[in-house]
This record gives C-alpha cells, structure tokens and sequence, in this order.
C-alpha cells in the first residue's frame, strides 16, 4: 500500500511540497495545485516543466493528479469543453510521471431537475471515459460535489452506467460526514468499486446535515481507523493519500493558514495516518 498526499495543504510551491513528503519518509505526492494553479490543466506548460523536473529529481511517484473537472467551480450546464480538454491536457502530464488516476467529480446542480443533472453527468462521463481509455488512464470518481456524489447508490449507479474499467471510486472516508452521511454504510455500498482512497477526518454536525469540522486523523466520526482495517483486511494494496483540510482548504479562501502552520499540521496528519496505518496491519 502507498502513503501520498495531496501536497498543496503542505505548501503553496513545489519546494515546500516535496520537502514535507520527505520529511514524512513517503515515496510518493499527489500533485493538486502549485502557487495557487491547478496542475492539471492550470499551470502554462513551461512551469509544469519546472515542477515536473523537481518532482522526478525527487524521486517522489506521482499517485494522482487531483483536477477540476466537473468540481464545485462547474455547472452541469456549463462549458463541457473546458473538462474535455482538462483532461486531454492532463493525460499528457501524467504520461511524464506514469500516473494512473486523475480525481473528478460530477458537476454542480444549481436547480437543474435531478433526472437532468443524473443523464447530463452520465452522457459527460462516458465521453471522458473514452478519452481515459485511449489515454491508459482512470478517472477516479470522487464522493464530493456533484449528482453521483450524493450517495453510494447514486455513485455506483455511474460507474454502472457509464461501464468503463476506465472509471472507478476515489473514496474520501471525511467527505462522507461532511456532507452528513453515515461514512460506514456509503463505504460498504461502493466498497468493490474503490481504486483511491482519500483520507479526511471530521466530526458530525450535532444539528445534522452538513459540517466542516475537520480533524486530524482518527480524532472525528469518520471512522476512519475501522474503514482502513475493514478495507485492508479484504486486500487494497493501492493508494492513501490525506487531503487534511485541518490548515488549508482549497475551495475556502477564507481559510489563509501561515506557510509555516500548514507546513507543520500536514506533518502531524501524515504521521499520525502513518502510525495509524501500522497499528491496523499489526492488528
């Protein structure tokens, strides 16, 4: 099993970025946004160069690239172009690294009736996903922002639907009390389906519904321990990568941490998952 992380929590440039996965001992960095630009699609090609050469200087695998297509930035009635090229430009970019797994997500609703949104999303997906297939790449559907995000039946009924091996779950164990579901329950309905997960903590909103209450790891209700022994136990050997939200938030820019408190609360979450993950294999 590899440990990442999505890397910008840790610090706005590259440097900072790479430093904290070394000081974690980790092998691997999940690549999101560089100086406040997505990666993905964002950064102009010749500073994705610099990133890219620093990077494989590094040594560090590239697990995913975490982009903006069909985010809470897009409407399912928007500019359906702009994904389809994000993600012909970031097949390129993950071609240098020999990255497998782009997170994505299924557009925002704003009012559209839901049938709408549900068929929009999935005509959408089963072009990008012929794109992905060409590309030898996968998109990892995340439990976030959009129709297929709503639950595990509306999720699984994507992946169905679409019926691309190019398609599959990213799981964010926090995401799932964020957004005021039960966390083990939305596991187990797309527990077969998870290629990626994502490692968020949180605690319940006592008025229901939705919170942002994030915590470090192990600290909220997510059950993120008991997922992470449920799911190694059946074998997942693939990625886990934290995505904090403790310091930094990427969607929130009233969240403005110091250089130096993201810096360092991305170290404690990183260790603290560390420590977790061994304490779950020893059993």
């Amino acid at each position: 099993m590899i440990i990442s992380g999505i890397a910008d929590e840790a610090g706005k440039d590259i440097d900072a970025q790479i430093r904290a996965h070394k000081e974690l001992g980790w092998t691997a960095i999940e690549l999101r946004f560089v100086n406040g630009k997505n990666v993905a699609a964002d950064l102009p090609a010749d500073e994705f160069e610099k990133v890219a050469e620093k990077v494989l200087e590094s040594g560090l695998q590239v697990t995913g690239f975490a982009s903006a297509i069909g985010n809470w930035s897009r409407n399912i009635r928007g500019d359906f172009a702009l994904d389809v090229n994000e993600l012909k430009t970031v097949i390129t970019r993950m071609n240098r690294f020999g990255t497998k797994f782009i997170r994505t997500m299924s557009w925002v609703g704003d009012g559209v009736p839901e049938n709408e949104w549900r068929d929009e999303g999935i005509r959408r997906y089963k072009e990008l996903a012929k794109i992905a297939e060409d590309g030898g790449v996968f998109l990892a559907h995340e439990n976030c922002t959009g129709w297929a995000g709503q639950s595990a039946e509306t999720q699984r009924y994507l992946i169905e639907e679409v019926n691309s091996k190019n398609l599959v779950v990213l799981f964010d164990i926090g995401n799932t009390v964020a957004y005021g579901y039960n966390p083990w329950t939305y596991y187990q309905g797309v527990k077969d389906l998870i290629r990626y997960i994502h490692i968020k903590d949180c605690r319940v909103n006592p008025e229901g519904g939705k919170s942002a209450d994030f915590t470090y790891p192990g600290e909220g209700d997510a059950r993120v321990k008991d997922i992470l022994t449920d799911f190694i136990a059946s074998g997942y050997d693939g990625v886990v990568s934290i995505e904090p939200h403790v310091a930094a938030i990427a969607h929130d820019s009233s969240v403005t941490p110091t250089p130096e408190k993201m810096f360092e609360s991305y170290l404690k979450y990183g260790r603290m998952l560390t420590e977790m993950v061994k304490q779950v294999k020893k059993g």
